[in-house]
């Protein structure tokens, strides 16, 4: 484990390109997080097309950077107005803007700096120990095992579609369809592209993803583009004491452990680890009754989770090809388009890369804990930056970043469409993370069925001989009754 570490160490350190993009995207995953509205899929999702020329480890050093920074940057608009910048910062809400309130605001800001610091750390190196594990055993995979995988990465769907598990799969069911478009991947004949030889090769993924995730939260901030913010303007800059540190370390290492389990397991997310966390906090502490006054532990406890399910997403991602979140979806799609297969072969074909981006995590994760002691003094001024500066340049990027990829003007007008699309499923309460994950996963499942029905000629007793195929189908139908169980109960 070590020695893939340094390793990765080792190529990192000695590229001062990798390095600076980890402190610019550190910096800016910051900066994203922190303005409400603004979450870590949405900018991985802007600055997607930036990687597009770089070397892998240099795209990657961006991209995983801000995705660690901004994790942790929903917790300072969570402590200074109340408001979560992310949603995975919901829960710091509850004890850190209690404790702002009492003027203690450095040492709010220093708690969730530090737990959201050494919860990245501790995921990365679970992440390091399980996912070579796991890829192990899934060499064992041919076209069957992998349909099958991609049927359960599907029926994440019905997890994440917690508050209307039909919209989410009719959402999937969408994806599925502009998934199809483009040539068939065996008989190599065109599907649904009414003509148009930009649609050949399917819609292209970066105006998909920038169109769904970017231009939909900018549409419903100029709704409210002239209302600002207000934040603290006076408070106490005092750091948490070491005694303090030693106090919250027991629910630090706890909660990042949860965090990275939950983490990993696809469809949770850190929304659920956070809250996960800090009501087991609450229920082992022996001050339960004061969480919610402005306790360190309560900031402590949804932090490092939070931040350790960054760790925690990797997992399926890297080693199965499985998206753990949202925003291991776009980061897949960034691996595709990079040429990079992510799974079990990833470790076996390209080692030297998965050392890198297990390095990059675990340094972006300390260059991240300290900026956020160094700036505490400075992130209540990040929050005044009004909408009106904020939202043109984010649209003007996602603009620029659409047509870089091709050159065409077609993929603006994608964007476009996509653009409204996404805001009108926003505002229907639909998720479009759905969509995503059947774009990214659909043509996986079609490709290896067909291939599974090739090896096999034709017949499909595959589904139930094969004991991996059975058990991953298995989960999919688990995971789909469940989770509509789950609605049911809730309802």
């Amino acid at each position: 484990m070590f020695t893939n570490l340094m390793q990765g160490f080792a190529s990192v350190l000695t590229s001062p390109s990798v390095f600076l993009f980890m402190v610019g995207g550190v910096l800016a995953g910051i900066t994203i997080g922190s303005l409400p509205g603004l979450t870590a899929t949405m900018g991985i999702a802007v600055l997607l097309p930036l990687t597009f020329s770089m070397e892998p480890s240099t795209g990657f050093a961006l991209l995983l950077s801000v995705y660690c920074g901004a994790i942790y940057g929903g917790s300072i608009a969570a402590i200074l107005i109340n408001t979560p910048g992310t949603p995975a910062a919901a829960a710091t809400t509850l004890d850190g803007y209690a404790l702002a309130q009492k003027g203690e605001v450095g040492k709010a800001l220093a708690a969730s700096t530090i737990s959201s610091s050494f919860g990245g750390v501790i995921s990365v190196l679970l992440l390091i120990t399980i996912s070579p594990l796991l890829a192990r055993f899934a060499l064992r995979f041919a076209a069957p095992e992998y349909f099958a995988l991609a049927v359960f990465g599907l029926s994440i769907i019905a997890s994440i579609s917690s508050k209307n598990i039909i919209k989410g799969l009719l959402a999937g069911l969408f994806g599925m369809i502009i998934a199809s478009v483009g040539l068939d991947p065996v008989a190599a004949i065109p599907r649904f592209t009414f003509g148009r030889t930009e649609l050949l090769n399917g819609v292209s993924l970066i105006p998909l993803l920038v169109g769904l995730f970017a231009l939909p939260q900018c549409f419903i901030e100029m709704e409210s583009i002239f209302l600002e913010s207000t934040v603290l303007k006076n408070f106490s800059s005092k750091l948490l004491s070491p005694r303090e540190v030693l106090r919250i370390l027991p629910t630090v290492i706890k909660s990042s452990l949860m965090g990275a389990f939950i983490g990993a397991v696809p469809g949770a997310g850190g929304d659920i680890a956070a809250f996960t966390a800090y009501n087991e906090a609450k229920r082992s502490s022996k001050k339960s009754g004061e969480f919610g006054t402005g306790l360190l532990e309560g900031i402590a406890a949804p932090e490092a989770a939070n931040n350790a399910s960054t760790g925690g997403a990797m997992i399926p991602l890297l080693s199965l090809a499985v998206p753990g979140d949202a925003v291991t979806a776009v980061l897949l799609g960034g691996l595709i388009i990079q040429g990079i297969q992510p799974g079990p072969l990833l470790f076996k074909e390209q080692g030297a890369l998965v050392n890198t981006i297990f390095a990059i995590m675990f340094l972006a994760n300390i260059i991240m804990g300290a900026v956020g002691l160094f700036g505490i003094k400075g992130f209540a001024k990040a929050l005044n930056i009004p909408k009106k500066v904020i939202v043109p340049i984010i649209v003007t990027l996602s603009m620029v970043g659409s047509y870089s990829m091709n050159g065409s003007m077609f993929d603006i007008f994608v964007t476009l469409v996509f653009g409204v699309i996404g805001y009108l499923m926003t505002k229907a309460d639909v998720l479009v993370s759905p969509i995503v994950l059947a774009v990214i996963l659909g043509p996986m499942a079609e490709t290896n069925f067909r291939r599974a029905l090739i090896m096999f000629d034709g017949d499909y007793s595959f589904l139930v001989m094969r004991p991996i195929t059975v058990v991953f189908l298995g989960l999919a139908v688990f995971t789909i009754v469940s989770s509509l169980l789950k609605q049911r109960a809730s309802k």
